[in-house]
Parts: structure tokens; C-alpha cells; sequence
């Protein structure tokens, strides 16, 4: 059975299998939906940087905030019965900002360049592992295979509209979430290591995402494959964006401040959600 926001999922195996309809709980992939998900992923970066930065918080006590934030909203995104566009771009935010500190944690240490004005120390707790950018990177992308290996071996769809289950929802978000801290990993590799700059590394991120949306015009290449290279491109997309307009003039930024961008992104994000909604509620009618 199956109509325009009923899904039906077969759980079990056998004869003795139940059936049970659930609604769709994930939203379309539109051009819109791409819009938003560059708005809330350089808002995570910018917000990430304001808590753990600019108000001192540090790594680790935002990110353990941060992850504490990201189980609550996930939690009332699974709890819900239907798609909900506020509670769906809430759990985006949230992946995004904790990703943001969860990345710098790992890269990141005690050192004099990763600290800004003169400070010594950076809030409660380590500084960071200091793993730097290449082996974080490494670690990351090893969990991302491993959820999606995982994700292949349960037989769950990798499709985002077919997703309806809570085991398959669950997988998903595990995926955000890692592909989140990724994608900061490697915004921050090409704004600080790799001699591009914020506003050279978002070009070539954005030229990327360009190829991937030529490639959906090849039959040969699958969709869902395109799908999530440019879900997890578009992070550091949001990363060296968000790093543009919050970092000093000196470093080729536009030095904005995290609290004026953050403030502006929220606004714009919010509108969009806002338009999400009514959207999704004339679906329904």
C-alpha cells in the first residue's frame, strides 16, 4: 500500500512478519532542500565558533553540549509522526554545530595559532587531540564507510524519501552526523592548510557540487551515490563559508564576528523554515 505520504514497512522475515504504515518522516530533495542545508551548515560553523571561540567555552565543554542538544532534537525527530520541517532542519542545525566542535576537538590542539587573542588556554577541559586534519579525516571517513556498510548490510533503502523506518531514520542521522564533523574537517583544511583561503575553498567546493549535478544527467551513475558525496560536500561548502564571514580581514576574511553572522543565518534559516512549513501543509490538503 502506498500513497503520497504513506509508506509501507515490512519488518521481520517470513510469514510471521508484521505490517505496519508509517508516514513519510523525511523531507523531498529539492532545490530548496539544498538551499537550506548550505544555510544551516555555515550557520553551524558560525555558531560553533561563537560558543567554542568567541564566548570560550572551548572544544570539549561545547561539544559535549552540543551532543546533549543533538540527542534531544533527534529525539523528538523520531518521536514524531510525520515529517515536520522544524523538527527535520532542527536535528540539520544541531549535526552541523556539534559537528563543527566535534571536528575542531579532534584536530585541533593547545597551540598559539588555533587560540585567538593572545589567550592561553581555550575554556574547561582538554584542548583538543590534535590529531590534525589528515588523520581526523581519515578516522572520520573509516566511521562514514562503516555506517554505510552497515546501512547496506541491514537491507534498509539508502533512498531519502523511502527512509520510513526507525532503524533506517536512526542510520541516517548517524550518517549526518559524521559526514557533518567530515565535511568540517575538510572546510577547515581548505580555508587553513591548504593555501586557497576561506573564499578559494568555497569556490572549489561549490565547483564540485557543480560536477555532481552535471553527473545526474549520466544514466550510469546512480543518484543516491551523487546524493551523498554532495550531502557531505555541502558541509565544507558551510565551513569555509562560515569562516569567510567571520575570520579578520588580515586572513581574507570579512570579519563579521560569529554573534552578528550566526544572528543573520538563524534569521534566514528560520524563514526558510517557516516557507518549509506552509509548503508541507499544503501538501497535505
Amino acid at each position: 500500500m502506498q500513497n503520497s505520504e504513506v509508506l509501507t514497512d515490512l519488518g521481520g522475515s517470513g510469514p510471521s512478519r508484521s505490517v505496519r504504515s508509517v508516514t513519510k518522516k523525511l523531507p523531498e530533495v529539492t532545490p530548496a532542500f539544498w538551499i537550506m542545508k548550505i544555510a544551516a551548515t555555515t550557520l553551524g560553523e558560525t555558531a560553533g565558533d561563537l560558543f567554542a571561540q568567541t564566548l570560550k567555552l572551548g572544544y570539549f565543554l561545547t561539544t559535549l553540549v552540543l551532543f546533549l542538544i543533538f540527542l534531544v532534537t533527534l529525539a523528538v525527530q523520531l518521536r514524531s509522526s510525520r515529517y515536520n520541517p522544524f523538527f527535520y532542519w532542527t536535528v540539520i542545525l544541531s549535526t552541523s554545530t556539534a559537528g563543527t566542535t566535534m571536528s575542531d576537538f579532534t584536530n585541533r590542539d593547545a597551540s598559539a595559532k588555533y587560540l585567538s587573542n593572545g589567550a592561553e588556554e581555550l575554556g574547561w577541559g582538554p584542548q583538543g587531540l590534535g590529531l590534525g586534519y589528515p588523520a581526523g579525516a581519515a578516522i572520520l571517513i573509516s566511521i562514514l564507510l562503516a555506517i554505510f556498510v552497515a546501512w547496506k548490510v541491514s537491507g534498509m533503502t539508502f533512498e531519502i524519501r523511502n527512509i520510513v523506518t526507525f532503524k533506517g531514520e536512526s542510520l541516517f542521522w548517524a550518517a549526518i552526523l559524521v559526514s557533518n564533523t567530515l565535511g568540517t574537517s575538510m572546510g577547515d583544511f581548505l580555508s587553513d592548510s591548504s593555501g586557497l583561503g576561506y573564499a578559494g575553498g568555497a569556490l572549489l567546493v561549490a565547483g564540485t557540487i557543480a560536477v555532481l549535478v552535471v553527473l545526474m544527467k549520466v544514466p550510469s551513475v546512480p543518484n543516491v551515490l551523487l546524493f551523498w558525496i554532495a550531502f557531505v560536500l555541502t558541509r565544507p561548502l558551510g565551513a569555509t563559508a562560515g569562516d569567510f564571514l567571520t575570520k579578520p580581514t588580515a586572513k581574507g576574511g570579512l570579519d563579521l564576528g560569529t554573534a552578528g553572522s550566526s544572528a543573520a543565518l538563524l534569521a534566514v534559516l528560520l524563514g526558510l523554515m517557516a516557507y518549509a512549513q506552509v509548503q508541507e501543509r499544503r501538501a497535505r490538503t
